[in-house]
């Protein structure tokens, strides 16, 4: 069975009679739907009621509709109230904007408006560098999607993205203290995307690009960062390609490989799978073959895309014309950007001695990781309710927070590589395993280290 998530919890207000013992009825249907309580609590109770607040994380939504349907299966149980507190924690939005100065008194407005405003607009005029040193563009971020390409959800469009965006530019307040504002584009035109951002650029200190397919994505980053004198990140190309190189670089440590002498089979071609592939060469890979929904890529594979071209003049260097299922055989390491389900259990039994699996696909990964750790020796994915989380978050908030500190115009491959090797030494050797790969989102040291080998880079 798939394992429950705080992504679908649920609190559930239940009443019943003391009689019927209303706390163990619950708790037995509850945990008998196969349901993880998290919060019990007894709201009410009366002589002839008892009112139980019970909160538990569901695999799905269909999982949180059958707990409920268990609970009220019981005569003396009535189901008050089901919330999902994913969709309550969303009401209203995540993001706000707050003052950084008092605006109690005239004098308060005379300077932080009129006429005391116009006085920082002319310093501007005079010298417009004052622009980062007067007002916000130092510290802050665009977080910019046109919708297309969102999670594991695909091309649902701005409004739809929306939520993704607000998380991302929340992110970005609590772990490097950037200011970041999503900007959703009802475009998936090229020219009108970078157009758009080219107009609205003099605000910002640095450009996020996030969740636009391929291949529109590479041509939008390449254009800006031709266009814009501050720093243009597609974050799930770079972002993700970072982590993931993090990650391999700890996990061979453990098994005592080294990249360059590493079979490396990728699932995936796309924003992501590009990105890794080409950060995992520029730090010695050798024998890369990527899969992409077609089959290999390979020397005769015809492609109009600059992307698949590239792999086919860099990877699979024995131009291997086999299906995934026989690519697996003997493979160090597995690597998936792209859909669920796309290994089977004999693909990871074939896989060479202390087999790595990143199976980054979310929701669901390409292969179950309880299935995946029977036969590899470290196995990695993009859930927080699983070990090994390769997760963006470790990566975007110091790599914008050494940009905008050091006022950086320009990201190089060295500077990613930089980053890569931050994240995987805040993982000392004492605490690496195969359930400890990367460090935790939370560890203050992982910004720190970050934003300060991003500060060497530029």
């Amino acid at each position: 069975m798939a394992s429950t998530s705080p992504g679908y919890g649920i609190t559930i207000r239940v009443e019943g009679p003391p009689s019927a013992q209303p706390v163990a009825l619950v708790t037995a249907a509850i945990t008998g739907a196969g349901a993880t309580i998290t919060a019990l609590d007894v709201v009410e109770s009366l002589i002839e009621r008892v009112v139980v607040d019970v909160t538990c994380d569901t695999i799905d939504s269909a999982h949180a509709e059958a707990i409920t349907e268990a609970i009220a299966k019981y005569p003396e149980l009535t189901v008050r109230k089901v919330s999902d507190r994913t969709f309550l924690l969303h009401l209203g939005g995540k993001l706000e904007v707050q003052s950084k100065v008092p605006l109690k008194t005239r004098d308060d407005l005379s300077r932080a408006y009129t006429p005391g405003v116009a006085r920082i607009c002319q310093a501007i005029v005079d010298d417009p560098a004052d622009a980062r040193r007067l007002t916000i563009k130092r510290n802050t971020v665009a977080v910019v999607t046109d919708g297309s390409a969102v999670l594991g959800l695909g091309n649902i469009g701005p409004a739809a993205a929306l939520p993704v965006m607000e998380g991302k530019a929340a992110l970005f307040k609590r772990f490097a203290d950037v200011d970041a504002w999503p900007v959703c584009l009802d475009t998936q035109d090229v020219d009108e995307i970078v157009r758009t951002v080219q107009l609205i650029a003099p605000v910002y200190g640095g450009i996020n690009l996030e969740d636009i397919s391929a291949p529109r994505c590479f041509e939008v980053e390449r254009r800006l960062r031709e266009l814009l004198d501050i720093p243009v990140f597609h974050d799930d190309q770079h972002g993700t390609a970072i982590v993931v190189l993090a990650a391999l670089r700890n996990s061979l440590k453990l098994v005592k490989k080294n990249l360059a002498d590493c079979k490396i089979i990728m699932s995936g071609a796309g924003a992501a799978g590009t990105a890794i592939a080409r950060l995992l060469m520029q730090s010695g890979a050798k024998n890369i073959m990527a899969f992409d929904t077609k089959g290999v890529i390979h020397q005769g594979t015809v492609t109009q895309d600059p992307m698949r071209q590239w792999f086919i003049e860099n990877c699979n260097p024995d131009n291997f014309l086999g299906d995934l299922h026989e690519g697996m055989k003997g493979a160090d390491v597995f690597i998936g950007v792209s859909a669920a389900n796309i290994l089977e259990e004999a693909d990871v039994a074939s896989m060479g001695k202390d087999a790595i699996v990143f199976a980054l696909a979310n929701p669901d990964p390409e292969i179950d990781p309880y299935i995946a750790r029977k036969y590899a020796t470290v196995v990695a994915t993009g859930r927080s309710d699983q070990p090994n989380q390769i997760n963006n978050v470790l990566a975007f908030p110091g790599i914008f927070r050494g940009l905008l500190d050091a006022n950086a115009h320009k990201i190089t491959d060295e500077l990613l590589i930089a980053a890569a090797e931050a994240i995987a030494d805040c993982v000392s050797p004492e605490q690496l395993n195969a359930s400890f790969i990367v460090p935790s989102v939370f560890d203050p040291n992982v910004v720190k280290a970050v934003t300060a080998a991003v500060k060497k880079c530029v």
